[in-house]
């Protein structure tokens, strides 16, 4: 498919959801965007859309094909994806939302977002943007000035690339068993100009861009425990700590000095999204210090114990945009499956009086089921594209809006960010496999790329994640958070919008919402009726999947109740997904929720002697 062909149908949605729907010309006016107007954005977003068509959309079966390679303890990258990096980074996205101090661009986190989903719609696993990023924004929030200009800044200007490394293989998701250990190094102040220097070792599992050729350092972000005088480490999350452990050692001015002892063990051979090389990584293992010493050189970050509170802060960040990398996917098999189906003709359409095969053979895109196929794409992937603008809309507000404003933004943040990673991680993956189902045998050859969309997109139900974690956090966290306040703050959006579409004409679908609305919250209260969470959190993803679809009930009647009187030539479109959404998809709801409501206890308690 030709770049241009997803542009065209990604812009004009992105300018409908910015403009119309989240009064992105609002926001421009506060004093942090001043230097900002609409006819910028649109330059900005055109431009991602050029670097998109001639840079990531050509690269992106050369990445699947020409995976990453080993090399004598490097990893090579096509050259396609170099000088994709190169063009992001020249045009300064990797800066364009931090302060002018940092030499940033202050734009909106919306804004920013949509060039995120235009850039990943065309090549998803092009490069190590997002961590980069959100590794710069930790330091920045939590790091020494020293940190922040040697690190962060170079990281934000491409110069470096930055990780996140949480995961061992024995440990998984469960933290507080992490066997990365660091201990002080015992230099002087003099040396300690970075930060107080610590010698970590440990071995770090599924590290996205833990090495590459694209840049000349990488600025490694590892947890690891600090042993007390007697060896011993506190053995819950409580005694995780955060050290900058790049891979060359630099002196104070940030100058490349020798290797530092982080040594690459293996890539991971993955389904999809095969542009980003995956590693395996030892750390302190001997290998680069001289006469064996072990321990690679770090510095803590903030103070010991604060680890996994300042990891969250890089994680939260990268769990909406694996949510907006998701839906962007999704419309990119959206934008294939329906230029395919408009070009494809095959059989005829049915009527009263049967087939009429001397009639021509119409394109595919006037069946019924085709429709019904493309109409889910359309539901979900702009669903999840929207659900994410709306979460970079609260960033936004979280940032620059009055206290009272802020603080409503970061608790609307809390309870839907399990939401926005989860939900078009499933769903758009749903997308992609109903983009293969329209073009037939076709879609499940490597002649198209919408087989690609589809394994590349389902890393994101894992990435940053599962809808297990996920789904513990919103059933076990979130709901209950401060007596429930964050749940009534979305109760209060709901309820708003509810308004708002009964007096747009569309009462139905208001009462379906306010029905499933209050469905949602008696489940959540009847899961912890007896209080016990092995009572409640049994089944915490089903609660995740019926929660998450009334969510998106709400974001498509939020649109549609402006999109019903409005001129924009999107705005039909976005009504009848909001109708295909009421009609096919809030029914679901009940499936899930009633088996949370009831405490199932089934997978609870079976022997697993019976699986």
């Amino acid at each position: 498919m030709a770049g241009s062909v997803l542009q065209e149908k990604l812009l004009p949605t992105l300018d409908y959801l910015l403009y119309e729907w989240l009064d992105l010309g609002a926001l421009l006016e506060r004093e942090r965007f001043r230097d900002h107007d609409r006819a910028g954005i649109t330059d900005l977003l055109g431009t991602a859309a050029e670097i998109a068509t001639a840079r990531y959309e050509p690269a992106n079966r050369v990445i699947d094909d020409q995976e990453p390679r080993f090399d004598d303890g490097r990893v090579l990258l096509p050259k396609e994806t170099q000088e994709a990096w190169d063009a992001y980074v020249d045009m300064g996205f990797l800066l364009a939302t931090h302060d002018e101090e940092h030499g940033g661009l202050q734009l909106p986190r919306t804004a920013d977002f949509a060039s995120k989903i235009i850039l990943g719609a065309a090549s998803i696993g092009i490069s190590p943007a997002i961590l980069t990023e959100a590794n710069a924004a930790l330091l920045l929030t939590y790091g020494t000035e020293k940190q922040q200009s040697v690190f962060a800044r170079r990281e934000l200007a491409g110069a470096w690339t930055g990780t996140m490394c949480l995961s061992e293989s024995q440990a998984g998701s469960s933290l507080s068993d992490i066997t990365t250990r660091a201990v002080p190094d015992g230099a002087g102040s003099e040396d300690d100009v970075l930060g107080p220097r610590y010698r970590v070792t440990g071995d770090k599992m599924w590290i996205s861009a833990g090495e590459h050729d694209l840049a000349e350092n990488i600025v490694h972000l590892v947890l690891a425990k600090i042993p007390g005088p007697d060896g011993a480490v506190d053995p819950s999350t409580r005694g995780i700590s955060l050290f900058v452990v790049p891979k060359f050692v630099v002196d104070a001015d940030g100058a490349l000095l020798e290797r530092n002892d982080v040594v690459l063990v293996g890539l991971n051979h993955k389904l999809g999204y095969r542009g980003t090389p995956n590693t395996a990584l030892s750390f302190g293992d001997g290998s680069h210090r001289p006469g064996g010493e072990r321990g690679a050189l770090g510095y803590l970050v903030g103070n010991p114990g604060d680890g996994l509170r300042q990891m969250f802060h890089m994680m939260n960040a990268a769990r909406i945009e694996i949510g907006l990398g998701a839906a962007a996917l999704g419309f990119a098999g959206y934008a294939a499956s329906l230029d395919y189906a408009k070009q494809r003709r095959q059989g005829r359409p049915v009527t009263r009086d049967g087939k009429d095969a001397s009639r021509p053979q119409a394109p595919i895109v006037e069946h019924a089921d085709v429709k019904r196929m493309l109409l889910a794409q359309k539901a979900y992937a702009e669903g999840g594209i929207a659900l994410g603008l709306y979460a970079a809309r609260l960033l936004d507000e979280q940032q620059t809006g009055t206290a009272d404003e802020a603080a409503e933004a970061g608790r609307l943040l809390e309870i839907l960010t399990p939401v926005v990673k989860s939900w078009p991680s499933e769903w758009c993956l749903e997308a992609n496999s109903l983009a293969i189902q329209v073009l037939g045998g076709s879609g499940y050859t490597r002649d198209f790329p919408v087989e690609q969309y589809w394994r590349d997109n389902r890393l994101n139900m894992i990435h940053e994640g599962t809808h297990g974690i996920q789904g513990l956090d919103l059933l076990g966290r979130k709901v209950r958070l401060e007596g429930g306040a964050y749940l009534d703050a979305l109760a209060s959006r709901v309820q708003r919008t509810v308004a708002r579409a009964q007096q747009a004409g569309l009462a139905t679908e208001a009462d379906a919402l306010a029905t499933a609305w209050a469905r949602a919250v008696a489940t959540a209260e009847a899961a912890w009726g007896t209080g016990d969470p092995e009572d409640a959190l049994p089944s915490a993803t089903l609660f995740l999947q019926g929660f998450g679809h009334v969510v998106l009930a709400w974001v498509w009647l939020d649109i549609a109740a402006g999109a019903v009187a409005g001129t924009h030539p999107e705005a039909p479109g976005k009504v009848a997904a909001m109708r295909f959404f009421f009609g096919y998809e809030l029914p679901k709801v009940g499936a899930w929720l009633d088996v949370v409501a009831r405490r199932e206890t089934l997978c609870r308690d079976l022997d697993v002697a019976l699986l």
